[in-house]
């Protein structure tokens, strides 16, 4: 698996994880969203749009990036959620809490 990490404007970070976000790529995740909340950018997007998997440890990594940038005082969004990441999320629950967006420019805006 593959990330593309870019800081964007008002102190944002996307990253987008490409392929497959399960067990052995799922820390990866967590440690990019928490090298983003140590460099002072709480606020972080996910654009899930190449994410063509995810499995419970890519919905962990989720939650605890959740967690640290709330705890920091920013949010985790995430943006254009593929129809597999989409039934994980429903069959989860976890839709209400993090709610997909259809872009990344909603997801920043979102609040």
């Amino acid at each position: 698996m593959e990330f593309r990490v870019e800081d964007v404007e008002d102190g944002a970070t996307v990253i987008a994880p490409q392929g497959r976000l399960t067990m052995t790529s799922a820390g990866e995740l967590k440690a990019l969203v928490d090298r983003s909340v140590s460099r002072g950018r709480p606020m972080v997007v996910v654009d899930l749009a190449e994410t063509t998997f995810m499995d419970s440890s890519g919905l962990g990594a989720l939650v605890g990036g959740l967690r640290a940038t709330r705890t920091a005082g920013g949010d985790l969004r995430i943006a254009r959620p593929t129809p597999q990441v989409v039934t994980v999320l429903e069959l989860t629950t976890m839709d209400r809490v993090l709610q997909p967006r259809t872009s990344v420019e909603e997801a920043l805006r979102a609040g």
